[in-house]
C-alpha cells in the first residue's frame, strides 16, 4: 500500500467514524439537537442546534461555549481577548450574536458549515480556557511573544484548504528557508484525547495540499499539567512533532532557521 493509499484509507475511516458516532434528537419541536464525537475539555461531547428558517438552516451552539467559559471564570470583557475572539470566528466565517455562535447554512453546504461551526467552538474553547487561576495570559498570546523574543518571523492565524474541501485554521505558519521546509505551528493549550485527534484530521486532510516537505509542530501547554505520553505518541505516529512548552528553546534554533 502505498503512502496516499494509506493516508486516503485513514480519511475515510475517519469520515466513518464521524457519521457512526453523530446522533441527532428532536427538542422544542423545530429545533434538532446534533451530538458529535469531538470532546470540549470536560470531556463532554459538542452539541449544537439547527432548525429550518425558509430556505435556510441555522446552527448555533445556543450560547454553550462563551457561558461556560464565564462560569469557569474566564470572562471575554478584555480588548484584546474580544479581538481574539473575533479573529478566531471569522476565520470559520460563525458569527457571534449575544453568547451565541452561530452560521447559516444552505443544504447544499450543511457539511462544510457544520464543520466549520464545530471547529469555531473546539478553538475557542481551546483559546481562552485558563488552566489555572495563576495564569494571567493566554497560551496563545505567551507562544506569540516567545517566537517574537527567539526572532522567528511567522504568520499568524492561517487558513488551509484541505483535500476534503474543508478549511482548517493553523495558529502560525514560518516559511521555507534554505535551512528548513515551511513549518506549521498548533498551540493545544489542554492537550487531551480529543484535541490531538482534531488535529491529527486536520492535518491528514491538508499535508497533501501543502509541500511534501512542509512540517506541522504542536506546541502542548504543560505549565500545570504533566501531559500523557500516549497524546504525545499519538501524535508523533501521524507525522506530527510535539514541542513540549516547557521545552521550547531546545527547538528555538530548528524554528528560526
Amino acid at each position: 500500500m502505498t503512502v496516499l493509499e494509506e493516508i486516503s484509507l485513514l480519511v475515510e475511516e475517519y469520515r466513518n467514524w464521524l457519521k457512526d458516532k453523530t446522533v441527532l434528537r428532536q427538542v422544542n419541536g423545530e429545533w434538532v439537537q446534533v451530538t458529535t464525537p469531538h470532546l470540549d475539555r470536560h470531556n463532554d461531547c459538542i452539541q449544537f442546534y439547527v432548525r429550518r428558517e425558509g430556505n435556510a438552516l441555522l446552527l448555533t451552539d445556543d450560547g454553550y461555549i462563551i457561558n461556560d467559559l464565564i462560569n469557569s471564570g474566564c470572562p471575554l470583557d478584555s480588548p484584546k481577548r474580544q479581538e481574539l475572539l473575533r479573529t478566531t470566528l471569522a476565520g470559520f466565517g460563525v458569527q457571534l450574536d449575544g453568547d451565541e455562535l452561530m452560521l447559516k447554512a444552505t443544504i447544499e453546504n450543511f457539511p462544510l458549515k457544520k464543520h466549520n461551526l464545530v471547529q469555531a467552538m473546539l478553538a475557542v474553547n481551546d483559546l481562552f480556557y485558563l488552566a489555572s487561576p495563576y495564569v494571567t495570559s493566554l497560551f496563545l498570546e505567551d507562544v506569540t511573544k516567545w517566537l517574537d523574543l527567539a526572532d522567528i518571523r511567522f504568520t499568524p492565524r492561517v487558513k488551509f484548504t484541505g483535500k476534503s474541501g474543508y478549511d482548517h485554521m493553523f495558529d502560525f505558519v514560518i516559511p521555507r528557508s534554505r535551512q528548513q521546509p515551511e513549518r506549521i505551528l498548533q498551540t493545544i493549550n489542554n492537550p487531551k484525547k480529543g484535541a490531538a485527534e482534531t488535529l491529527m484530521f486536520k492535518w491528514l486532510d491538508t499535508r497533501e495540499v501543502r509541500s511534501p516537505e512542509s512540517q506541522l509542530y504542536a506546541v502542548l501547554n504543560d505549565s500545570n499539567a504533566e501531559i500523557s505520553p500516549s497524546i504525545i505518541e499519538a501524535l508523533k505516529a501521524y507525522d506530527l512533532q510535539p514541542i513540549l512548552w516547557s521545552k521550547r528553546d531546545e527547538m528555538r534554533n530548528k524554528l528560526a532557521a
